[in-house]
C-alpha cells in the first residue's frame, strides 16, 4: 500500500500539502527527483508539478545525486542533510536516494504556470510561508 504525502509550492512561497494513496499515488513511483508531472494528478489544473525533493518514513532526507532508492551513509561537507558548514568540516550522514520508492512518505514539488491560490480545490489546506505572526 503506498501513501504518499505531497507538499506543493508555487513561486509566491504559498504551498500546499495534498495526501495521495494507493491508486493515486502509482505514478509517482520509479520516478526521479527533477522529474516532472501534470499537475491534474494531484488535482490541480494547468501547471506542471516538478519533484525537489522528499523524505521518507523515519525523516531521513532524499538527496538528487546518490542514485537508486536506497539508503546509504554519504560523507557531506554541504548540501542537503547537512545543518552545519563550518570551514572544512565534513560528516557522514544518513541519507535516501533519489528514486520514490514505496518507503518515502513526503514528496515536495514546484508548481510551474499556476498560482496556487487560482487552482486549489476544497479539500487541499493551505499555508503561508511569508507571513509573520
Amino acid at each position: 500500500m503506498v501513501n504518499f504525502k505531497i507538499v506543493i509550492s508555487d513561486k509566491s512561497g504559498k504551498s500546499l500539502s495534498h495526501e495521495l494513496k494507493d491508486k493515486d499515488a502509482q505514478p509517482f513511483l520509479g520516478s526521479k527527483i527533477g522529474d516532472t508531472f501534470d499537475s491534474s494528478l494531484v488535482g490541480l489544473a494547468g501547471g506542471k508539478l516538478q519533484i525537489t525533493g522528499g523524505s521518507d518514513k523515519s525523516g531521513t532526507p532524499m538527496r538528487s545525486d546518490l542514485h537508486g532508492g536506497v539508503k546509504k551513509y554519504v560523507l557531506l561537507h554541504t548540501g542537503v542533510g547537512m545543518r552545519d558548514s563550518t570551514a572544512g568540516k565534513r560528516v557522514r550522514k544518513l541519507l535516501r536516494g533519489n528514486m520514490i520508492t514505496e518507503e518515502i512518505y513526503q514528496l515536495n514539488c514546484i508548481l510551474d504556470g499556476v498560482n496556487i491560490v487560482k487552482s486549489q480545490p476544497e479539500n487541499i489546506e493551505t499555508s503561508n510561508s511569508d507571513s509573520t505572526k
